[in-house]
């Protein structure tokens, strides 16, 4: 009987507790659903917005945000380059750490790795160290996986949030608020930021932090493969004496039609090799692949090619040109040119 008696009473403990256990994380998990739901939207109204890097593509990200209606605040190292968005109504700040406090949401969109870093960890101007409460980062930057992983867990110890945000689309996807958006970081902040990302172009959630830069590198490595079929595609036609002009617009409709064509095709014919998306750039993200690929044991020959041929616009001084600039290049490389 004492037996039977103690194993009723074992069980009515394991019951119990259950029970308890089951209705804490019934209710913790009811009261962070309605936290998440009674959080007031992101609006012009309610939430700041800081910006750090007005380049070819910052600029017009940023007019967007101006034009319906944020409040932003501008910091570039070229404060003439910003006049622009300055005449618009945008608040200038004379460093990144100065932009988050005076901001709720922080973007970044700089050259390199090194650049994120700076503007966005260093201890005293950067970013992060200028926050005053909870705080969200995002760095648009084609960067280091590692780097975003890092800048995510810096942002935890203050208790503010950060998303790697890369995008693809070049200066004409940015005019027209038409980028591809790869996010990394945690779902619901990246959610909560959907009214600023839709004004900018299509957000895709890709995974937790890293996860957006590892996408935006995947997305680099094709259009890499796919411009330099496409540069070889008009040397060839050149060659064999086609109308390059009449031939880009034959392929624009079949299988061989892509963003980089639309973009590039006509460009390349006028000889406009002016950046929307620069080689020294491109360079510097492709080198992150080959990075990545070594870490990883993978072999992707392609992406070692497309690397090796832009690395060889830097060696002639036309790091500054557009990636559509590789027709110089093979143009070199085959002692001819399609003028």
């Amino acid at each position: 009987m004492r037996t039977k008696s103690l194993i009723r009473s074992l069980y009515n403990i394991k019951f119990h507790t259950h029970t308890l256990f089951t209705f804490t994380i019934t209710h913790l998990h009811h009261t962070m659903t309605t936290t998440t739901i009674t959080e007031p939207p992101i609006t012009p109204s309610n939430t700041r917005i800081g910006w750090i890097g007005t380049g070819v593509m910052g600029q017009s990200m940023c007019s967007h945000l101006i034009k319906a209606g944020y409040t932003l605040t501008i910091f570039t190292r070229t404060q003439s380059k910003a006049q622009p968005l300055l005449n618009l109504g945008a608040n200038w700040a004379s460093s990144p750490h100065s932009v988050a406090s005076q901001s709720d949401v922080v973007f970044s969109i700089v050259g390199y790795p090194s650049d994120v870093r700076h503007v966005l960890l260093h201890p005293t101007s950067g970013a992060l160290s200028g926050f005053s409460g909870t705080g969200i980062l995002v760095d648009m930057t084609t960067s280091d996986p590692s780097l975003a992983v890092e800048i995510s867990s810096s942002a935890a110890e203050k208790s503010c949030f950060a998303v790697d945000a890369p995008v693809s689309g070049g200066d004409r996807g940015a005019r027209n608020a038409a980028l591809s958006i790869f996010a990394g970081g945690d779902e619901l902040i990246i959610k909560r930021l959907n009214p600023i990302f839709t004004l900018l172009g299509k957000v895709n959630y890709m995974g937790g932090p890293g996860k957006g830069q590892y996408a935006k590198l995947a997305n680099q490595i094709t259009i890499g493969s796919t411009m330099v079929g496409l540069i070889e595609g008009m040397v060839y036609a050149h060659k064999a004496g086609l109308d390059l002009g009449v031939y880009l617009d034959a392929i624009s409709t079949g299988a061989a039609g892509s963003k980089s064509l639309d973009l590039y095709g006509q460009r390349i014919l006028k000889r406009d090799f002016e950046a929307g998306f620069y080689v020294n750039h491109f360079v510097k993200d492709l080198g992150i692949c080959l990075r990545e690929c070594e870490k990883m044991g993978i072999a992707l020959p392609g992406l070692a090619l497309a690397q090796q041929l832009y690395v060889s616009l830097k060696a002639h001084g036309e790091g500054d040109l557009g990636t559509q600039a590789l027709i110089l290049s093979l143009e070199r490389l085959n002692n001819l040119s399609l003028e």
